[in-house]
């Protein structure tokens, strides 16, 4: 179990991550590790997910987890997989903020002036996340987790267009705790885009693929308006990054990440200006 704030109740509340006590054992072993976190198992996994006798996992999945249906549009599901990127009914979208981008837990980091951050213990290299030399010195990291029960499609914070956009392979570690030895934003497969935005000027969005997560989906799209559908994750847990600068981050998220406690955030939801 982990602590996250609620900011809606402005309290510490405690989630569950998905296979915690089996993970755990198995990052204790470096060959089940390898062979875990690796891309053929991945996809074994998603094309199970993807037949229909696998919908018989849904109702069981929903019960587990304790998922709010009655957010979701409502739709026959012909397979997990086609349940796994349910569309919400609604979605607001702050018209002034900096927004979040998806449903998740969220840790914000400042990027220091030799481009290092320090996520959980961890120190990357801005270069170490991303194939650019972008000058974001004193700008901040923004790491939105996704668990497996969470909203899995991803949005445009900012109307814009799309400058670049580059895959790099990599492995698939879980996002969890169980993983924190393991530099899993530089190892991890990931998708990241560079973005001219309206309002903050150019950020990189970037998708990173954990454990079991069958594919990255991203629409081919050069321009995007504020608040729509940039993509989604197939099953997973998964993470969505923005590094950007000049954005003055809400004090409760900087308070929180600070401690290392994820806020818990909405898409469209406003994380700072």
């Amino acid at each position: 179990m982990t602590k996250v704030y609620n900011r809606k109740t402005k309290e510490l509340e405690e989630v569950k991550h998905f296979g915690g006590n089996t993970l755990n054992k198995i990052y204790q072993v470096p060959i089940l590790t390898r062979l875990v976190t690796s891309k053929p198992i991945s996809k074994i996994y998603g094309l199970l997910n993807n037949t229909r006798l696998s919908k018989n996992r849904i109702n069981k999945f929903i019960d587990n987890n304790n998922i709010d249906m009655t957010l979701y549009k409502n739709e026959e599901y012909k397979s997990f997989n086609d349940f796994f990127i349910r569309k919400l009914k609604k979605i607001d979208i702050n018209k002034k903020g900096f927004i979040s981008p998806c449903n998740g837990k969220l840790l914000v980091y400042k990027i220091d002036k030799d481009l290092k951050v320090k996520i959980k213990n961890i120190t990357y290299k801005i270069d170490e996340l991303i194939d650019e030399e972008f000058d974001y010195k004193n700008g901040y990291i923004f790491i939105y987790r996704l668990a497996l029960d969470d909203y899995h499609r991803f949005h445009y914070i900012d109307d814009g267009k799309r400058l670049k956009r580059k895959k790099i392979k990599g492995r698939l570690h879980t996002v969890s705790s169980s993983s924190e030895k393991y530099k899993i934003y530089k190892e991890n497969e990931r998708e990241y885009s560079i973005l001219e935005t309206k309002n903050y000027n150019k950020i990189i969005y970037m998708e990173v693929g954990a454990l079991l997560v069958g594919k990255i989906i991203n629409y081919d799209k050069d321009t995007f308006k504020r608040g729509e559908e940039k993509g989604y994750f197939l099953p997973g847990g998964s993470t969505v990054i923005i590094i950007a600068n000049n954005i003055k981050v809400d004090k409760d998220i900087l308070e929180y990440s600070k401690k290392n406690i994820e806020t818990i955030v909405h898409v469209g939801e406003r994380v700072g200006e």
